[in-house]
């Protein structure tokens, strides 16, 4: 029997957009968006899911900006906002304002002192970042990083608890080779000076995405813990950083392990020719399609 026809209304092609924007593989929303605006046809829909999704996309892709004045970068994540558009950069004290759709920076300001962390925080932040720096600089080579003080940025002397975010962001965008992958690693480092201890949990995700010919991805994630002593600051930072560095390392070979093995008739299996038409997408009865009865249910609005 065949699919009764049904006109999406703009609640349901707004939150449709917004779940393509938001799946789009790393670095690749723009060139989705694009096409999206094409196939809506319909700027207020478009507008209002872009407004929507961009934000979301660009904080869990831990995309990186360029600061107006050229002073520097900023990361875009959800430990770092302080207002719906502003994050803070604590390397260099400032805070960017951040166009989310266009991903760009349009402005930048010194960060107040309220909004930084205490100088007894800040001891910690500082030597932690300088070791990150380094780690970074040699595992990744465009890669970008960055502590945030998450909890705790008041606390003015030893017998408090805080916790600092370490967030690695690295990205190698190739769409002229038709591939496109993505590093993302946040460290969470609780400092519990009450039982002199450094917890540490770590989030790791990998992203690729090859669309020669076909279409392959790869989105793998991974979670670890670990521990350390309560030290200096200088002390602390080695020993995080020699943490951070083996669990990455240890996760990378386990993927080279399990993926140089795969006979290349997996992927060749995978490729097809895909045909480009100037058809026009028939909104008033995307039901045929298995993807959209899909996502209307994912999203909930399937009646």
């Amino acid at each position: 029997m065949a699919e009764e026809e049904c006109e999406l209304n703009e609640k349901q092609k707004r939150e449709i957009a917004k779940w393509f924007l938001l799946n789009s593989p790393a670095g690749e929303i723009q060139y989705i968006a694009k096409d999206l605006r094409s196939v809506l046809n319909d700027e207020k829909v478009y507008n209002e899911a872009a407004s929507e999704a961009f934000p979301l996309y660009n904080k869990s892709h831990l995309i990186c900006l360029e600061l107006p004045n050229r002073s520097g970068d900023v990361l875009v994540t959800s430990y770092n906002e302080l207002e719906e558009n502003e994050f803070l950069d604590p390397r260099t004290a400032q805070v960017a304002t951040v166009d989310h759709v266009k991903q760009v920076c349009t402005d930048v300001r010194p960060a107040a002192d309220e909004e930084l962390s205490s100088p007894y925080v800040e001891e910690f932040r500082c030597a932690l970042d300088a070791e990150m720096l380094k780690y970074v600089a040699e595992a990744y080579p465009k890669g970008i990083c960055s502590v945030y003080c998450v909890d705790g940025k008041d606390v003015e002397g030893p017998g408090s608890n805080f916790e600092l975010v370490v967030v690695i962001s690295a990205a190698k965008n190739s769409p002229q080779n038709f591939c496109n992958g993505s590093w993302r690693s946040v460290w969470n480092i609780e400092f519990k000076e009450d039982v002199q201890m450094l917890e540490v949990r770590g989030k790791l995700q990998v992203g690729a995405h090859y669309y020669e010919e076909g279409n392959v991805q790869l989105d793998a994630k991974h979670e670890c813990k670990d521990a350390t002593i309560f030290q200096a600051p200088d002390d602390c930072a080695i020993s995080i950083a020699n943490i951070i560095r083996h669990h990455e390392a240890e996760y990378l070979e386990s993927l080279e392990a399990s993926y140089s093995n795969l006979p290349d008739t997996t992927f060749k299996d995978l490729r097809r020719k895909l045909p480009v038409t100037r058809t026009q997408f028939p909104w008033h009865n995307t039901l045929q399609f298995s993807l959209t009865r899909d996502i209307q249910k994912e999203l909930g609005i399937d009646k």
